[in-house]
């Protein structure tokens, strides 16, 4: 749901004036994700076409790795043992992903999320993918919009505060929108993530058909 503790700490002088003593103030602000080694995630992900259920878990490792000369902070997915990868640059929040055999194995650095933007905020990144029975590359654009921002939302029973809203969507110049559908919607929360994730999606075009609909909630996590 990559990321540092930047904790930002802003700390005053402590000063005395006829015998009486100033207050400290501290001010801690947290990004949209933490990067501490040993910070973890506990999720659960349904799966409502099969109806079935995961339970996984996000660790954050002592590691980084250079990735197209930037450096991601590496993160175990306890699902086969799989690494994620994630930074942290400014306001902008990056996941560098390989998307598999079926679609070629594309890889691509996804900026999924600029917590500084404001309501109605969008942004597109385009991808070439190599699909079974396409004998061209098939471009697809990722748009992204700020839904929602400093809004509260219950998960789990869970209540988080500072919490950003943001759609997907997903389209290609080679496939008509009628034939692609997607409703995808993430909530982030400050300190902690991702904390909720829907993903619906239909594919219905030059006989390939794909269906996708998940939930990903966030049941616990441990933040360094």
């Amino acid at each position: 749901m990559k990321k540092t503790y930047l904790a930002l700490l802003a700390l005053s002088t402590l000063g005395f004036a006829c015998k009486k003593s100033s207050t400290v103030s501290l001010v801690v602000t947290y990004p949209y994700m933490s990067l501490t080694s040993g910070s973890s995630w506990q999720y659960s992900l349904v799966n409502n076409i099969s109806a079935t259920t995961t339970n996984y878990s996000l660790t954050s490792t002592s590691r980084d790795s250079a990735i197209n000369g930037r450096s991601y902070h590496v993160f175990i997915n306890s699902t086969a043992g799989n690494s994620e990868y994630y930074l942290i640059s400014g306001n902008d929040y990056y996941t560098f992903r390989t998307l598999g055999i079926a679609l070629g194995n594309a890889q691509f650095e996804n900026l999924y999320l600029k917590d500084n933007s404001s309501v109605g905020t969008t942004w597109t990144q385009t991808i070439n993918l190599t699909v079974p029975g396409v004998p061209i590359p098939v471009p697809v654009t990722l748009t992204y919009t700020i839904m929602e921002t400093g809004i509260s939302r219950m998960v789990n029973s869970i209540a988080y505060t500072d919490v950003i809203h943001l759609k997907t969507a997903i389209s290609s110049s080679l496939v008509p929108a009628a034939s692609l559908t997607t409703n995808i919607n993430n909530y982030y929360a400050r300190k902690y993530g991702m904390i909720e994730s829907t993903n619906i999606l239909n594919l219905n075009y030059m006989g390939i058909v794909q269906n996708t609909d998940t939930k990903t909630i966030l049941l616990s996590a441990d933040i360094k």
